[in-house]
C-alpha cells in the first residue's frame, strides 16, 4: 500500500508519497545481559559536525545501560563508553537515555542516576577513533530532580534532554524532562577547575497532567496510577529562544526560554487520542478504551509523540504509534506540512517506533551532500538470534540523506 493510501486510511492529511530509505545503519543492539555490549537498548541520537572537515563528523547514540556509542558517517562504531556502575549493591546503575551536542560537548541524561553527564568530543572527530569521547562530568554533580539517594532509586529521574547555546549570551543551556512526571528543568553548563563541566539550575516548569475539553469535561491521559503523563523528546530552538518538548500521550509543547527560566507554554499539536476516555486495566497492565472518542485530538500524531529535531526551517517529530515522522513549520503557528515513513532500501531496514531523531542541515561529504537525518529504530532488522534460537528485541540507528526526507 502506498504512503498516501495508508495515510488516508489512518486519517493523515499527507500530501504525497515521499518515503526515504537509509543509506547506512548501525549494527543491531540487543537488550540482554548476555549480549555485547550487555543490556544495550538504542534510544536517542545526536550529531557533532566537524568545523573544517565534515567527513570527520560524529554521530552519537545512547544505549541505556549499554552506555554511549560514537559512530562515523558510515555508521561504524568508533567508541563505546559504558554507563556508570551502581554506587552500591542496592542502587540503580547508570542508564543513558537522551543525548545532545553543544559546541564540543556531548551531554547525556543519565536516567539511572538522575544526572547530566558531559563528554568532550575530540577535535579530530571520527579520525580520533576509540578516543573520540572523554568523560568530563563534574564528579560532584548533583541529581537533577532527586533530593536524596532514596528518591534516585524511585527512578523519577532525568529522562529527555536537549542542549543549545544562547546566541545572545553564549550560555550553554540544557533542558531535561522528568520520568513519570511533567516537570522540565532548565540548567546551565559551567566549566570548573580541572577541565570538568558541571551544571547550575536556572528554573523549572510543570506542564499539565489534566486538560479541559471543549465539551466541558476534564480529561487526563491514561497511565499507571502513580505515574503522570511524561515528556521525553525535546529540542531547543536557541535562535528563537523556545523549547519544543513532546508529552507522549498529549502532544507537542512550545515553551519560551531565557536566562531566567521558562515562559508560558503553548500546546501546538495534539496526538490523535487526545481527549479519548481510557482506563488502566490492572489485569493486562495496559490502557483500554472507556467510551467513544469525542474527536478532540489532532490529525497527525499517533501516541506516543516522541523525538523532535530541527532543520533550517522545519520541526520534525516522531509519531511513534504509527512509525511516521511529521514535518512542521519551524516558526509561526508550527503548521504541519506532511508526514513520511523511513522504508527499507537496498540492504537497509525500515524504521519502526522511533524514539529519537537528529538533523545536521549541512553538507557532510559524498554520502550526505545536503545534510543528514539520524533516527532511532525501535525494531532493527534483521534480528539477532540467541543461542536458544530466540530473537530478542533489537534496536539501532538509521542514517538518511536529509533531502530525501525533507523534500
Amino acid at each position: 500500500m502506498s504512503l498516501l493510501a495508508a495515510s488516508l486510511l489512518a486519517g493523515s492529511p499527507a500530501e504525497a508519497s515521499h518515503d526515504p530509505s537509509p543509506v547506512a545503519q548501525t549494527r543491531a543492539f540487543v537488550d540482554d545481559a548476555g549480549a555485547d555490549p550487555a543490556n544495550a537498548d538504542a534510544d536517542d541520537p545526536a550529531i557533532w559536525v566537524h568545523p573544517t572537515d565534515p567527513g570527520r563528523s560524529v554521530v552519537l547514540g545512547t544505549l541505556k545501560e549499554g552506555g554511549l556509542a560514537a559512530f562515523d558517517l558510515r555508521a561504524r562504531r568508533l567508541q563505546l563508553l559504558p554507563a556508570p556502575k551502581a554506587p552500591t549493591g542496592d542502587a540503580a546503575p547508570g542508564r543513558f537515555n537522551n543525548v545532545d551536542v553543544v559546541g564540543d560537548l556531548a551531554v547525556v541524561s543519565d536516567r539511572g542516576r538522575d544526572r547530566v553527564r558531559v563528554h568532550r568530543i575530540d577535535p579530530d572527530g571520527a579520525a580520533a577513533g576509540s578516543r573520540v569521547l572523554r568523560d568530563v562530568t563534574d564528579p560532584s554533580a548533583a541529581p537533577v530532580f532527586s533530593a536524596s539517594e532514596s528518591e534516585v532509586d524511585e527512578q523519577r529521574t532525568a529522562y529527555g534532554l536537549t542542549a543549545g547555546r544562547d546566541p545572545r549570551t553564549g550560555a550553554r543551556w540544557v533542558a531535561v524532562t522528568r520520568r513519570h512526571g511533567t516537570r522540565v528543568a532548565l540548567l546551565r553548563l559551567v566549566d570548573k577547575p580541572g577541565g570538568v563541566v558541571g551544571t547550575v539550575p536556572i528554573g523549572t516548569i510543570d506542564l499539565p497532567s489534566s486538560f479541559r475539553l471543549p465539551n466541558g469535561k476534564t480529561w487526563s491521559p491514561c497511565g499507571e496510577p502513580d505515574e503522570r503523563p511524561q515528556l521525553e523528546g525535546s529540542v531547543l530552538d536557541v535562535e528563537h529562544r523556545v523549547l519544543y518538548t513532546a508529552q507522549e500521550d498529549v502532544g507537542i509543547w512550545r515553551i519560551p526560554v531565557s536566562g531566567t527560566g521558562f515562559g508560558r507554554p503553548e500546546l501546538v499539536d495534539k496526538v490523535r487520542s487526545f481527549g479519548a476516555p481510557q482506563r488502566f486495566d490492572e489485569a493486562t497492565e495496559d490502557c483500554v478504551a472507556d467510551g467513544p472518542d469525542p474527536g478532540f485530538g489532532g490529525k497527525w500524531l499517533t501516541a506516543d509523540a516522541e523525538g523532535l529535531t530541527l532543520s533550517a526551517d522545519k520541526l520534525v517529530a516522531s509519531s511513534q504509534g504509527d512509525s511516521r515522522f511529521v514535518v512542521y513549520d519551524r516558526t509561526g503557528p508550527n503548521t504541519p506540512r506532511r508526514d513520511f515513513r523511513i522504508v527499507a532500501g537496498r540492504g537497509t531496514d525500515s524504521v519502526e517506533h522511533s524514539d529519537g531523531a537528529a538533523i545536521a542541515a549541512k553538507a557532510l561529504g559524498p554520502l550526505f551532500p545536503h545534510g543528514l537525518l539520524v533516527v532511532h529504530d525501535g525494531e532493527r532488522r534483521p534480528a539477532v538470534t540467541d543461542p536458544a534460537g530466540e530473537e530478542p528485541a533489537t534496536t539501532g540507528f538509521a542514517f538518511v540523506r536529509l533531502e530525501t526526507a525533507l523534500r
